[in-house]
């Protein structure tokens, strides 16, 4: 089942096990059964700790379960954890053997003290990079915590139970037999909705703390590079992230970035959260900004947060990003998660053989369709403009390919649905004003992105677009305050430009602290 090298690398974890542990297989006659088989007898053979048993009554199958010897599962795959989830399966093994989550004391503690039951399962396509944080976040829950099972499943190979369930986007997960939530979520998160206390709590820590030299607003590329660069000034730096990486997450393929012939999002993700924290920056995650009360006649600038926390700086800067452009039309938000969806790498494997559209003639959508094309039965691909706008190259492979069809001069005005999913879309053909309708099952959205400046209206000049209008150092229309990336009127929304932008907000932002003779801690 695996390879030499790959056999090579899980052995050396496997070295790690702390206590010996349980592969319990639940198995049948078909072939995915007999590769779980030879993934089980590979991880099992290499290593003393490991016993295998295929006696497993899971009804989902093939599936199988980890534990600590003596004790009862808490951790199981219904599905074949490669792709994405392998990294999900080294862990689960080593954390059911005793080996501590690489989690803070706090966030340990946290799980430890959560009382009650909870049964989690997560549904999942191996294509989907968003998935295995999803995935890892809960199996570390399960392994601290006694109370705490979770599954994985594997959508594509669970299909019955997936239709059931009308499940149309990953990660999905139910808790105790009902929808907990959709769409990546991280460790803290997902605490967050357990605990309902821990939002109150956090409000209280953010706002006791000191006032900033420089405050960065968003941690994308543009805010990592920009926090880098500040604290290697020695400043009193914070960094506050909706989400650390921002739309990066959210990338699958990225082979522009010099010097770095490919990665993907969530690895470049990883690694810029790593390098911020080789510096001593204030990182607070998960928090979102809500209003800004810009400084006067030398008073600190102040960011105020949903969850009600003030935090206060002398200088800002922001790089909220981007995020998808919506349709706005009736039946988006009715279907989001029902048909409508937004990455096509992740969700599109649950569409297998079925009919969708791709609404947007750009590159990110013809990609899409050419992407859907090898999963889906049929694709349709919709353009407001008369003519496609991606690259030439890109519309030669779209139009090679049999089941897909491009329509232009197509203005989506709604997306129609029946017994709680999408069944269709209806456009307008702009040509001859006609009304028609295509018969589907999904909406796959790739129209663009909005900046993510709507809190900042009527406070910084923005452009047209909702852009933060910056002049050549980075500096806004409020003295004090830089911003950087995609969120700004600076052209061309490419990763390594937002990185650049941002170590040169910092620039600006710590040449106006010495400029301004404001003391700096």
């Amino acid at each position: 089942m695996l390879d030499a090298s790959i056999k090579a690398q899980l052995k050396a974890y496997l070295e790690k096990l702390v206590d010996p542990i349980d592969l319990v297989a639940s198995l049948d006659d078909g072939p995915k059964s007999a590769e779980m088989r030879g993934l089980l007898e590979d991880i099992a053979s290499p290593s003393g700790k490991v016993s295998l048993w295929d006696n497993g009554t899971d009804s989902r199958r093939p599936s199988f379960t980890i534990s600590r010897k003596g004790e009862a599962a808490r951790i199981g795959f219904a599905g074949l954890p490669m792709g994405h989830e392998f990294t999900s399966l080294v862990l689960a093994l080593l954390q059911a053997s005793g080996y501590a989550p690489r989690i803070s004391d706090e966030l340990a503690s946290q799980i430890r003290s959560l009382g009650g039951e909870y049964r989690f399962e997560t549904y999942v396509s191996l294509s989907c990079h968003n998935c295995p944080d999803v995935v890892q976040a809960l199996n570390a829950m399960a392994a601290l915590n006694p109370n705490v099972q979770h599954v994985m499943i594997d959508g594509a190979l669970n299909q019955a139970e997936v239709d059931a369930r009308q499940i149309m986007a990953v990660p999905s997960v139910w808790l105790n037999g009902e929808p907990f939530d959709d769409g990546r979520m991280t460790l803290e998160e997902i605490l967050a909705k357990l605990d309902t206390g821990a939002a109150s709590r956090e409000a209280a820590r953010l706002s006791e703390k000191a006032p900033f030299d420089v405050l960065v607003v968003g941690g994308g590329p543009a805010g990592a590079a920009a926090a880098v660069y500040a604290a290697r000034k020695g400043i009193r730096t914070g960094l506050l992230a909706e989400r650390f990486g921002g739309q990066v997450m959210d990338t699958l393929a990225i082979e522009n970035l010099i010097s770095v012939p490919h990665t993907d999002g969530p690895k470049l993700g990883r690694a810029l959260e790593e390098h911020v924290r080789e510096y001593e920056v204030d990182i607070m995650n998960l928090q979102q900004a809500e209003a800004l009360v810009p400084g006067n006649a030398g008073n600190y600038h102040e960011i105020r947060l949903k969850n009600g926390a003030t935090l206060k700086s002398k200088t800002l800067i922001i790089s909220t990003g981007a995020r998808w452009r919506e349709l706005n039309v009736p039946g988006e938000q009715e279907y989001r998660g029902k048909g409508v969806a937004y990455c096509p790498h992740c969700d599109g494997p649950l569409f297998k053989g079925k009919r969708v559209a791709v609404v947007g003639g750009g590159n990110s959508g013809v990609e899409a369709a050419i992407d859907l094309a090898g999963i889906v039965g049929q694709v349709t691909l919709l353009e407001f403009a008369d003519t496609l706008r991606a690259d030439a190259v890109l519309q030669k492979k779209l139009h090679s390919l049999p089941n897909v069809t491009v329509i232009t001069s197509a203005q989506t005005t709604e997306v129609t649905g029946s017994e709680g999913k999408v069944s269709g879309l209806t456009y307008t053909d702009r040509r001859s004003g006609e009304s028609r309708t295509l018969q589907l099952e999904g909406v796959f959205v790739q129209i663009g992105l909005l900046p993510n400046t709507d809190w900042l209206r009527g406070i910084i000049n923005l452009s047209r677009f909702g852009e933060i209008e910056v002049d050549a150092r980075g500096a806004t229309s409020v003295p004090g305050i830089f911003a950087a990336g995609d969120c700004t009127t600076v052209p061309y929304k490419q990763i390594i430009i937002s990185m650049g932008e941002g170590a040169k907000a910092s620039l600006s932002a710590f040449d106006h602290l010495i400029r301004s003779g404001v003391s700096m801690t």
